[in-house]
């Protein structure tokens, strides 16, 4: 049966860890705190040694997390094994071993699988095996009209109140991302003083989450929201932020994913290129959504384009360097916009 990330809290509590949980789905967040909650529950019932395996390149070797599930424990009479799956697709290879784990489990053996990913097409037998001995989570991403809803059951698990207004306002101001949500909403457990929020109190409280900020532009182009992107660039210029201040941040983005593209195309080692690129678990997703979209030959050519609007922005090339960068930026948000560039 598929569960949703909170009904997953609530089985961890009321049944005894089950051999086997899949969790994934296109909201990193969510797939983050189900994720931890299994674990915690894991410590809790003694689950005292864990081993991580990273199923992100082509030539992982599926033989040794197979061994793994038969070798004796070494420090603990109790394993957690955690699979990651960024795509949410084992392979035949893979799917072949996760069954095989599932037709007779270890006693001594819990599997976590996690994905960056989930659709119909990314369930199968593997997926169905791990369903009948545990349970499949989809940690799917909140639509906006869900928004006020979620945050309102966030800060009621917290101990906190807040009228519809301010939860709207918080919702406003977040426009979507989760993540900075949870940031606001942890500082109003600092922040408040036991009182119901209302709208005024909200405002005084928290910080504009919303704000145009070169981080959220880029996270914005590689998510694939072109429309997005072009708003907030806007909004920056009206800010009267100048474009050589963003330019360091958007070079030294598209010079990570150029080189993840890379490592990609030659099937290369992409945890190893992550660590090295310093990009942790929950960005991840973000850049393997872009990697999706283009080829590598596609990402020099945009490294080449940010380098000429550097060049307009300081005067040593012609051109509108506000114009430029936002037709870079649409062209990493999606592929037809590469006939905008130069």
């Amino acid at each position: 049966m598929e569960l949703t990330p909170e009904r997953l809290a609530s089985q961890l509590a009321a049944e005894p860890l089950r051999p086997a949980y899949l969790i994934a789905g296109p909201e990193p967040l969510r797939v983050l705190e189900a994720a931890d909650a299994v674990r915690a529950q894991a410590r809790a019932q003694g689950y005292a040694e864990r081993e991580v395996f990273e199923a992100d390149a082509r030539d992982f070797d599926w033989d040794r997390l197979s061994a793994s599930f038969r070798a004796p424990s070494l420090f603990a009479s109790q394993r957690l094994v955690e699979l990651r799956l960024p795509t949410a697709k084992p392979g035949k290879e893979g799917a072949e071993v996760i069954t095989d784990f599932c037709a007779q489990p270890p006693g001594d053996v819990l599997l976590l699988v996690t994905g960056g990913e989930w659709s119909k097409q990314h369930g199968g037998k593997w997926s169905e095996a791990i369903g009948r001995i545990g349970h499949v989570v989809v940690a799917w991403a909140i639509k906006p009209h869900e928004l006020p809803d979620w945050i309102e059951r966030r800060l009621r698990a917290k101990g906190l109140q807040a009228d519809r207004d301010a939860v709207m306002r918080l919702s406003e101001r977040v426009e979507g991302n989760l993540l900075a949500a949870a940031q606001e909403i942890d500082k109003l457990v600092l922040l408040s003083d036991g009182r119901t929020l209302d709208l005024a109190r909200m405002e005084a409280l928290v910080a504009d989450a919303a704000r145009y900020d070169v981080f959220r532009l880029i996270d914005a182009a590689m998510n694939g929201q072109g429309a997005l992107a072009a708003r907030m660039l806007a909004g920056l210029r009206t800010e009267g932020e100048a474009v050589h201040a963003l330019m360091g941040m958007v070079v030294m983005e598209l010079q990570r994913v150029a080189s993840l593209a890379r490592v990609q195309a030659r099937g290369g080692n992409m945890a190893a290129e992550f660590k090295a690129q310093r990009i942790w678990d929950s960005k991840q997703a973000v850049y393997r959504r872009a990697l999706q979209r283009h080829a590598a030959p596609h990402w020099d050519r945009l490294l080449v384009e940010v380098g000429r609007v550097d060049r307009i922005a300081k005067g040593r090339a012609a051109g509108d360097a506000w114009q430029v960068l936002e037709r870079v930026l649409l062209a990493v948000a999606e592929p037809r916009a590469a006939s905008l560039l130069a």
